[in-house]
C-alpha cells in the first residue's frame, strides 16, 4: 500500500479561534494535495498562561476535536489533531492528548504524553511542563486502514524504550507531534526523529510548531517526514504550512526484511 501524508506546521497563540480557523485551513490545503493522513502538531488548538488553561481545556467530546472530526468525515482523512489540553476530572492539571480520528471522523485512539518537559537551560528555556499538566500512562498503537500508527508526543522523542514498545506494538508509523524548543531542535530534532525511524524501521511523521511563542522563546519548526531507512522525505521551510511525502509499506516491508534488525532485538521483552 501506498499514500500520501502530510505534517503541518504553525504557530499556535492563546487565541483558540484564530488557532483553529488556521488548522482548518491547513488540513484542507493539505486534503486538497491528496494526502490521506494529516498531522497537526502538538498543542495546536491553543497555548497560553497556565493560569488561562481551565478556561481553554476541553473534554475530546469538545470544540477542537469536534471540528477535527468533521474535517475528517468531510476529506474521508485519517487525522491526527496533533495535541490539546485536556481536561482532568478532580484535578487542576490536564494531560497533553493527541487524538487519532478516522475518515468517518471517528475517535480511534487518545493518547496522553507520558513524558512531560521540565528542563531548565539558563538563559535558553525553562519549562515545567508537570506544573500544569499530569503524565499519562498508557503506550498506544492504534490499528487503522492504512496501517498501525503509533502515538506519541514531542519530549517523548527522548525515550527510545517508548518507541520500541510501539514497534514490537506493531507500528509501521510513528507520529511526533510536537512543538520542540530551537536550542534543544537545532541540537536534536533531526538526529533524534532519523534515530527513531531508523532503530525501528518505521516512518515518522513529526509535524511541528515554530517560531516565536506565548512563553517568549522560539519553537524550532522543521516538521518533518522520515522513511524507515531514516531518510528525510519532506522538510518545513520557517513558516507556515504543510509538507508531504509518500508512505510506501511495500517498500518498508523491503528494508525489514533486507535488514531484520527488528527479528534479531534480544533485550526487548516481547522480542522473538
Amino acid at each position: 500500500m501506498t499514500f500520501l501524508a502530510a505534517a503541518i506546521q504553525m504557530t499556535a497563540s492563546s487565541d483558540k479561534a484564530a488557532n483553529l480557523e488556521r488548522a482548518e485551513r491547513l488540513v484542507r490545503v493539505a486534503a486538497a494535495r491528496g494526502a490521506n493522513l494529516i498531522a497537526l502538531p502538538e498543542v495546536f488548538n491553543w497555548r497560553g498562561k497556565r493560569s488561562e488553561q481551565a478556561a481553554a481545556a476541553e473534554t475530546l467530546e469538545g470544540e477542537t476535536i469536534g471540528l477535527m472530526s468533521k474535517l475528517a468525515r468531510e476529506f474521508r482523512i485519517h487525522l491526527l489533531a496533533g495535541s490539546i489540553t485536556e481536561q482532568a476530572p478532580g484535578e487542576s492539571r490536564c494531560y497533553n492528548t493527541s487524538v487519532l480520528l478516522d475518515p468517518d471522523g471517528a475517535r480511534i485512539a487518545a493518547y496522553r504524553k507520558i513524558h512531560l518537559f521540565d528542563v531548565d537551560l539558563p538563559g535558553r528555556v525553562t519549562a515545567r511542563e508537570s506544573d500544569a499538566k499530569l503524565s499519562g500512562a498508557e503506550v498506544v498503537c492504534a490499528n487503522t486502514t492504512l496501517g498501525p500508527i503509533g502515538l506519541s508526543i514531542c519530549y517523548d522523542l527522548r525515550f527510545p524504550e517508548l518507541y520500541r514498545e510501539l514497534t514490537f506494538a506493531g507500528a509501521r508509523i510513528i507520529a511526533i507531534p510536537s512543538a520542540f524548543t530551537f536550542p534543544t531542535g537545532e541540537a536534536h530534532w533531526e538526529p533524534l526523529i532519523r534515530a527513531r525511524a531508523i532503530e525501528n524501521q518505521a516512518y515518522v511523521i513529526a509535524p511541528a510548531q515554530f517560531g516565536p511563542n506565548v512563553y517568549g522563546y522560539s519553537d524550532y519548526g522543521n516538521s518533518m517526514i522520515v522513511d524507515p531507512w531514516g531518510r528525510v522525505l519532506a522538510r518545513a521551510a520557517d513558516q507556515e504550512g504543510v509538507v508531504i511525502a509518500p508512505i510506501d509499506l511495500q517498500y518498508q516491508d523491503r528494508v525489514r526484511s533486507e535488514l531484520p534488525a527488528l527479528k534479531h532485538a534480544r533485550l526487548h521483552r516481547d522480542a522473538k
